[in-house]
């Protein structure tokens, strides 16, 4: 009977215990390197650090993540009722030769302390003020979408206002008068 206890806690302690391997790096005659987890003669043993691991979320719970902030968007409150384009109009065509153009914003209620009016054209921003008014120098040629947005004192987009397109016309460098 105590042979038979002592084989089990021999069986529970070798099983319980990490696997831990050894490495192997030989070099032989032709200097091909080897590595093995079985030790030979002339063999090195190599430090391998531990490997990390990363577990990945699930891909249900990314998009209910992403969903978050457009369901919070629809609970909250809107702090204003309206954010405009006061010029251009919206689908206006206009010459500017030097690509400059004024774009002006006003919101409904006015605009509250700390909070900014934000441009975008093309998806890029072109700047924050609370004034309302930004001009943009040397925009090409071509439609363009323009987007306004109210953000808060750190800069973050509190609410969406109007889109607009418009066109802007310019000479074309290509096409100019040459003297011959």
């Amino acid at each position: 009977m105590n042979y038979l206890m002592w084989a089990a806690v021999l069986v529970i302690v070798t099983t319980a215990t990490p696997a831990v391997a050894e490495v192997y790096r030989y070099l032989d005659k032709n200097g091909n390197v080897t590595f093995s987890d079985e030790p030979r003669k002339g063999a090195e043993t190599v430090k391998v650090r531990p490997v990390t691991t990363v577990t990945l979320p699930k891909m249900k719970d990314v998009e209910a993540r992403a969903r978050q902030p457009e369901a919070e968007e629809k609970t909250q409150a809107k702090p204003y009722d309206a954010i405009t384009f006061d010029a251009p109009e919206d689908g206006t065509a206009f010459y500017s030769g030097n690509g400059d153009i004024e774009l002006r914003v006003s919101s409904s209620p006015a605009l509250k302390k700390g909070h900014r009016f934000e441009v975008d054209i093309d998806g890029q921003p072109v700047g924050q003020n609370p004034s309302g008014s930004f001009t943009v120098r040397n925009i090409d040629r071509g439609t363009h979408n323009a987007s306004a947005f109210v953000v808060d004192s750190k800069g973050q987009r509190i609410q969406s206002g109007s889109r607009i397109s418009f066109t802007l016309h310019r000479p074309s460098v290509i096409n100019q008068n040459r003297s011959n």
